[in-house]
């Protein structure tokens, strides 16, 4: 399809709900660096992706030209079921902060995996069984994922494995408990069940993991179990352009209010649901029809774009992933045990690390105690519990409308509520006990990390 030759509104359904995903890539002139064979060095081609992805993800994973690419009927089926998501006005939180701002939020907690994942889980689980695969595997921080993926496989009749970060696994029992509901097999992470588990629990004895560990789990798993595939819940490319659903939706509710956005605020982990929100935007800036502040917003625990390089290196902790070009911490990295778990990896996305890079977002990282208490204020007012991940949105929402108090502007400002906090009651409690502490990686620890990256292309 070209969006030369369709106009905009061809691409929603009736009720605002997206006929397409959109591909910013298409639109970036400078493109997102490709994913390298790190064997080689060369950028990695379809047949070497297709080994570990579905073959139809991993072309759209290179797909750099199609700026509109059309969602199977299927899915937009499943989507109906919670789709579209609603965007809110947060006219209390508003008059609480005694702001000039209007602050608006898309909600993507309203279904039953409490979280914005579930718009790429049933697309690839969809295109895993249009494959003839019967199994997938994948790694899960906080758990949002792997319920998600758990859900649409068990649509689907897919054997799912999850290999969950250890700390969550123990943080976070239901969430555990749904996935397994849903029929996964779920594994705390890094376990004595692969060779690369056993491997960085030798060398880190006692870790509580990371992302990148579970990450390599679940490519081992896939690699050695015949019919299965690995799947990943942010980060990649194919991943944003299913995100890609939130922002359409984002941009067309704000259109038909007559409303335009002025600061867009997103919490940053691997960039699924920052990218789902902020690509039809930052279109719309790439093609010099708009301006926004875009602001990403990570943990001080783990700021890969704040403080991390611009640089290639291992997707995960066992270096069997291809090599992307990214803002990271070092593939060793390992996070403290916070309880924002969605957000606890090393790197950023290629596409938001290139928008980053180029200046079109800007990005700011928060501590866990100022996030909490954003997020029992937001909690209070508006009615709904956040999720930790996305409490750093809001956290940074808050300030931004102070800020206009102080000046009297009455901005636009909107951001991602990626979804609800109800299985987090742990952290909630730790904080609600006084028992919540802020780390903060030193700059020698960062530098240790980043001293062990790949050998970079010429």
């Amino acid at each position: 399809m070209s969006k030369e030759k369709i106009p905009y509104k061809t691409y929603l359904e009736e009720n605002e709900m997206p006929k397409c995903w959109y591909n910013v890539r298409a639109d970036m002139k400078v493109k997102p660096a490709p994913l390298l064979n790190p064997a080689t060095l060369k950028p990695a081609t379809i047949d070497e992706l297709s080994a570990v992805f579905c073959r139809e993800l991993a072309e759209q994973e290179l797909n750099n030209t199609d700026a509109y690419i059309e969602i199977p009927e299927e899915i937009r089926e499943f989507y109906k079921m919670y789709r579209p998501s609603p965007l809110v006005r947060a006219y209390c939180l508003e008059k609480k902060l005694g702001t000039p701002a209007h602050i608006y939020y898309k909600f993507e907690g309203n279904n039953t995996s409490g979280s914005h994942k579930l718009n790429s889980a049933i697309a690839q689980a969809y295109y895993a069984k249009k494959q003839g695969l019967t199994g997938v595997t994948t790694e899960t921080g906080a758990g949002q994922w792997g319920t998600a993926l758990s859900m649409a496989c068990s649509y689907f009749d897919l054997k799912c494995d999850v290999y969950m970060v250890k700390v969550s696994y123990e943080q976070k029992p239901f969430r555990r408990e749904v996935m397994r509901t849903y029929g996964a097999n779920v594994t705390p992470s890094p376990s004595m069940t692969t060779e690369i588990g056993k491997k960085i629990n030798a060398e880190f004895p006692g870790t509580t993991g990371s992302l990148g560990c579970a990450i390599s789990e679940a490519v081992e798993k896939a690699v050695s179990t015949p019919n299965t595939r690995y799947v990943l819940g942010s980060v990649l490319n194919q991943v944003l352009l299913h995100q890609s659903v939130i922002g359409l939706e984002t941009l067309s509710a704000l259109k038909k209010l007559g409303v335009k956005a002025d600061v867009i605020i997103g919490c940053a982990g691997g960039g699924s649901n920052l990218g789902g929100l902020i690509s039809p935007f930052v279109g719309e800036m790439l093609r010099g029809e708009n301006e926004y502040d875009i602001i990403a917003v990570e943990p001080a625990s783990c700021p890969s774009l704040t403080r991390g390089k611009y640089a290639y290196d291992f997707c995960d902790t066992g270096k069997v992933c291809p090599l992307a070009k990214m803002y990271t911490l070092g593939s060793s990295f390992i996070p403290s045990a916070n309880h924002a778990g969605g957000l606890r990896y090393h790197g950023m996305s290629s596409i938001v690390s290139e928008l980053y890079d180029q200046g079109y977002i800007r990005a700011t990282s928060v501590e866990q105690t100022d996030v909490f208490k954003a997020a029992e204020t937001f909690a209070r007012v508006e009615g709904i519990l956040p999720a930790p991940e996305s409490s750093h949105a809001i956290k940074v929402a808050i300030d931004e409308a102070l800020k206009c108090k102080e000046t009297g502007e009455a901005k636009n400002i909107v951001f991602g509520l990626t979804g609800t906090g109800y299985f987090d009651m742990v952290a909630y409690q730790k904080y609600n006990d006084g028992d919540m502490a802020d780390y903060i990686p030193t700059d020698e620890e960062i530098a240790k990390c980043l001293s062990k990256l790949p050998v970079q292309p010429e």
